[in-house]
């Protein structure tokens, strides 16, 4: 693939954990100005070359990185704006909600304590038991509106979800799809390591989805009931929500690339322990959550055909899950164990082939190892040469082996719906970070895609503050 080489444009530092990256239009403006949402729960945009803030929820999220090091996955993890903004004001929240924290699913155990045993089948069939006790925190999906004063207020809430563990709650999780006009909201399958529940393939779970919700219907429920599966939701509330897909383990988000009279759906779903994959649909049926309950209750046949289903925890990408241990008998190896055999068999037909999978470790001289996918945008831009038509990805640091200072990296491929696993090449950048950290955290692009912004965080820990630079990439 041809060598693409960019720049990176400081446009704001010494910022939070920038987790979404997207533009808008002010009501009334003429301006399209980048918004920039914190993990910590600050909005900020940018005016004029001034940042100034929109709003600042920070009070009604959850206290992120009071444990594990001041490591965090909640917080403030998607912000969208309606197609309509403009002229009516309408965005929506998906955050952690401040208070709500809880024991976790498994009581005093580590996140990563978790790991399926192939030879024990207690550990290939957990049950997440005693919800209403024993979870990790809740989070919500709001809708607010811009009054005609400039001020954010919060108008209902549309979903409050209660998660298991800290981890996999998505980011950059809410989207609107320029195809239904209905905002998409990405779930991870609810954390720890493995999915130890299952939650992604169960149809019933909430968790390990992609959602659409129609924000136009009516369900006069303000504050809807907390819930881990679709039936404990109210019928109204069931009847604004589509499944799109399943089997999901972490997305940073859905990108849209519109090809004629056509959108190619792009998702990322990091991986476990060897391989992170983006994959690419055009078709698909979402099924209408009254009927995934209705077939629960009845206990019938539910017909899938359309559903897009990511493969996981059976499939990491184009792997099957796989456990990895030591070689007693050389250091420099790995043993590679299948960890859900019964499941990769199950869903290896049913699932959707990824467009590109990148590896944790990779032999090939021209190819960096990744650790986890933090950003997925197609570019439809001609400002970079060699990018138009692609999609851009970007992961959270390269694994080649060394020592600090850490970097991330950005890289590209051509985009195609022939289900053909296809190939990626980095993509070159002229920045010197000098001696200090680079983790890329996260990928925006503007409303016609033709611009790219890169957020870049000092620490991987969300408690140690204003280390976030936003760059524009340019060419």
């Amino acid at each position: 693939m041809k060598k693409v080489k960019v720049s990176l444009q400081p446009i704001v530092s010494k910022i939070n954990m920038p987790t979404v990256l997207k533009t808008a239009i002010l009501p009334g403006d003429s301006i399209e100005r980048l918004f920039i949402a914190t993990q910590v729960g600050e909005i900020f945009y940018i005016g004029d070359g001034v940042i100034r803030t929109f709003l600042d929820v920070r009070p009604r999220i959850i206290k992120v990185g009071v444990s594990r090091g001041g490591y965090d996955e909640r917080g403030l993890l998607g912000l969208a704006f309606h197609p309509d903004f403009y002229y009516n004001g309408l965005f929506y929240l998906h955050f952690s909600v401040a208070g709500t924290q809880g024991p976790g699913a498994i009581p005093g155990a580590p996140l990563e304590s978790f790991k399926p045993n192939p030879c024990d089948s207690g550990t290939l069939n957990l049950r997440w038991t005693n919800r209403e006790m024993y979870y990790d925190h809740i989070d919500t999906v709001e809708e607010w509106s811009l009054q005609p004063n400039g001020q954010p207020q919060r108008r209902r809430t549309l979903l409050n979800l209660r998660r298991p563990f800290l981890n996999h709650n998505g980011v950059n999780s809410l989207n609107f799809s320029p195809e239904t006009g209905k905002l998409v909201l990405t779930t991870g399958d609810g954390g720890s390591g493995f999915d130890p529940f299952n939650l992604s393939q169960d149809n019933m779970e909430i968790a390990g989805k992609i959602i659409e919700i129609d924000v136009v219907k009516e369900t006069r429920i303000y504050n809807p009931p907390v819930a881990t599966r679709f039936n404990e939701l109210p019928v109204p509330v069931q009847e604004t929500l589509t499944v799109i897909a399943k089997g999901v383990r972490n997305v940073p988000g859905i990108s849209f690339e519109k090809v004629y009279n056509r959108y190619i759906k792009y998702v990322g779903n990091v991986g476990q322990d060897l391989v992170e994959s983006i994959f690419s649909f055009v078709h698909y049926k979402p099924i209408p959550v009254t009927q995934l309950v209705q077939a629960s209750l009845g206990n019938s046949e539910l017909d899938q055909e359309g559903l897009i289903n990511l493969g996981w925890r059976g499939w990491e990408g184009a792997f099957p899950t796989t456990v990895i241990k030591g070689c007693a008998a050389s250091p420099t190896l790995d043993e590679k164990t299948i960890a859900y055999y019964n499941e990769a068999v199950e869903t290896s037909v049913r699932r959707l082939q990824p467009l590109i999978s990148y590896f944790h470790k990779d032999p090939r001289p021209d190819r960096l190892g990744g650790t986890a996918l933090t950003g997925v945008q197609a570019y439809l831009g001609n400002g970079i040469p060699g990018l138009t038509g692609s999609v851009v990805f970007t992961d959270l640091a390269r694994d080649e082996g060394v020592h600090p200072p850490v970097r991330g990296f950005l890289a590209y491929a051509r985009g195609q719906t022939d289900c053909k696993l296809n190939d990626f090449s980095i993509i070159e950048t002229d920045y010197n970070f000098g001696s200090g950290s680079a983790y890329y955290v996260s990928l925006g692009t503007n409303l016609d895609q033709t611009r790219l912004y890169l957020g870049v965080y000092g620490s991987m820990k969300v408690a140690d503050f204003n280390q976030g630079t936003v760059f524009e990439i340019t060419p």
